[in-house]
């Protein structure tokens, strides 16, 4: 018990830290680097309880794609993040309103677990015996059915992020030139070609 507890603030500790060293770090690259270190000492908490297939797939799928993606995306791109910065403020008091709404909400499930430990046990699935079901049939049975909407609702707010992020990055430059479908449909013959007449012997 002594060792579970020991491993379990030392990757809870770590993950806080990182986490936090997230959104205090001013260079990009380093922040996608702490937040490869959160996900990989999750992963460590998701062993210790047990779930071994949340603790895999949080590493292959987070650290091995999403992070590492995030990493070359800030490392290639020629993102200017000076010129990111500068519409900050206006945007402080609507970051300030959603902050305080999230610590309201953490304080009120702490507030429970401390007032009525039982509370927020009446919601949860019981767990089935390794015997009877495996981690990875539990996990599929109660998302794609009791919270298949949460489910549904959870990736369309990661395909708005991603959107967003596409919006807030894309630059266009005035000397590249770019693809029209509109006006490659729009040309007839008279506009798209040119017939010459050449006498023979003679080049163009």
């Amino acid at each position: 018990m002594i060792l579970n507890a020991l491993f379990f603030y030392l990757f809870a500790g770590v993950t806080v830290a990182s986490a936090f060293m997230v959104i205090a770090s001013r260079n990009p690259v380093h922040s996608v680097l702490f937040l490869i270190l959160a996900f990989c000492n999750s992963a460590g908490l998701f062993v210790m309880l047990g779930a071994e297939y949340l603790a895999m797939l949080l590493v292959v799928v987070y650290v091995g794609a999403v992070a590492v993606l995030f990493l070359f995306v800030v490392m290639m791109l020629d993102v200017d993040f000076v010129e990111l910065r500068q519409g900050f403020l206006q945007y402080l008091p609507i970051g300030a309103l959603v902050g305080i709404i999230l610590l309201v909400e953490l304080l009120m499930g702490l507030g429970a677990w401390v007032i009525a430990p039982d509370v927020l046990n009446h919601g949860a699935e019981p767990m089935p015996a390794l015997t009877e079901m495996s981690n990875i049939e539990a996990i599929g049975n109660v998302l794609y059915t009791k919270y298949i909407f949460f489910f549904q609702v959870a990736g369309l707010v990661l395909l708005v992020a991603m959107i967003g992020a596409i919006v807030l990055t894309l630059r266009h430059k005035e000397f590249v030139k770019r693809q029209s479908i509109a006006a490659q449909v729009a040309r007839n013959p008279s506009t798209s070609i040119e017939v010459r007449k050449v006498e023979s012997g003679k080049g163009i």
